[in-house]
């Protein structure tokens, strides 16, 4: 998939530099054409003479490389390149970005490159959780950038083990990825669809609430998958650690309880062309909050629970004519008559099951193994595959009802 792409590999002064080496390597043996551009604190960790030799290309760094007047042109380079890499980034390159200070090659070429701009930060934890260095990898996702970060938590949180490079291998894969989906008709353009995502958290005090084991994966591959396709997604997303690859097609909004998941799908669904109800919400909520801690006493604690609103149903007695509207079975027994009836009772177009009893299959796993069931009792059954991979058959689905 990258046989034939230009591409720039940025390299900044980082101790995980030394792993640029070997991106460069699998770059190349992939079919790229690297150009290596490198900021001077980048040399003081690896030697451009090693770059330049995997490359086969001169390694670029300043300017102005002689003193006969030629120099490098970094609209030229921006111009150039299919994709630019910057591996590693550190926090001081990104700063750079961020605020247009453009002191070296590398930065000047980034402000002048023109396609898609992918970056591995590389630091220790405590720059890595610094408000600034947070806020510069935000703004660099909501201007487009592609930040390659290891494992999948949040910004703000879950960040132990954040800061290292992610490896090279993960990040070909990712460029693999991002060529393979680019390259997709951009066949759901104009269409916006709803996707619900995630648990959610139903307060009993400050430190205690009810919830279920959803991670969101599932939810955000959809999500992922429609923006692929050109689809504007509205992403409503209960309390998750996952990452979204920062596409300006999709617009998130985060919620905790059911009843926010409720008035923000609400919000969003009327003026949609389908919904995709992927969010595990809670049935139940307690009747009243605790503003202080509970105490232990040593005596038995009831809790009062309440319905919560039937999201998935409200939005079916709401559909009007023309909008596709697709909700999710999490079934421990009886799992095709219990999703069937689901799917007459809140109104679906059709129902994607999974169970509990298949293994590989329902919450906090990578994979997902599912059936698909419409109105017309008629199903289709998949193999066990990546939830990246069941997104793809999900969304072809959806797709063939909506064109």
């Amino acid at each position: 998939m990258l046989e034939g792409k230009k591409i720039i590999l940025g390299i900044t002064g980082s101790i995980a530099a030394y792993k640029a080496a070997f991106l460069l390597r699998l770059l190349i043996k992939e079919g790229a054409e690297v150009q290596v551009i490198i900021t001077p604190a980048g040399k003081e960790f690896i030697t451009p003479v090693t770059l330049s030799a995997l490359s086969n290309r001169p390694v670029l760094g300043a300017f102005f490389e002689n003193r006969d007047g030629t120099w490098h042109s970094h609209v030229d380079l921006g111009l150039w390149a299919d994709a630019f890499v910057i591996a590693p980034a550190t926090a001081n390159t990104m700063g750079k970005m961020v605020t247009g200070i453009c002191d070296n090659l590398l930065v000047t070429t980034y402000l002048s490159a023109r396609c898609p701009v992918f970056i591995a930060p590389a630091m220790d934890l405590d720059m890595f959780q610094h408000p600034s260095t947070i806020q510069n990898i935000k703004t660099l996702q909501e201007w487009g950038c592609h930040v390659i970060e290891p494992g999948t938590g949040a910004l703000a949180s879950g960040l132990s083990g954040k800061g290292r490079m992610e490896e090279p291998e993960v990040i070909v894969e990712k460029l693999k990825t991002f060529f393979s989906d680019s390259i997709k008709k951009k066949t759901l353009t104009g269409k916006r669809v709803m996707v619900t995502a995630g648990p959610t958290y139903e307060s009993i005090d400050p430190v205690r609430f009810i919830g279920n084991y959803s991670s969101g994966k599932m939810g955000f591959a959809i999500v992922e998958e429609l923006a692929a396709r050109g689809a504007q997604v509205d992403l409503i997303a209960g309390p998750v650690h996952v990452e979204l690859s920062g596409s300006v097609l999709i617009n998130r909004v985060d919620v905790k309880s059911a009843r926010q998941m409720y008035e923000a799908c609400c919000n969003s669904f009327p003026y949609c062309d389908a919904a995709i109800m992927a969010a595990a919400v809670s049935d139940y909520a307690p009747a009243g909050y605790h503003t202080s801690k509970i105490k232990r006493s040593g005596e038995n604690l009831r809790i009062e629970l309440v319905a919560n609103p039937d999201i998935a149903k409200e939005m079916g007695q709401m559909k009007r004519d023309g909008q596709i509207l697709a909700g999710f079975a999490l079934e421990t027994d009886n799992e095709e008559a219990n999703a069937g009836k689901k799917l007459i009772s809140k109104n679906l177009d059709f129902i994607v099951l999974n169970s509990l009893a298949q293994a590989g299959a329902g919450f906090m796993t990578d994979t997902n193994r599912i059936t698909i069931l419409n109105r017309e009792n008629k199903k289709e059954e998949f193999a066990l595959k990546s939830k990246r991979d069941v997104a793809v058959d999900i969304v072809d689905y959806l797709e063939k009802l909506m064109i």
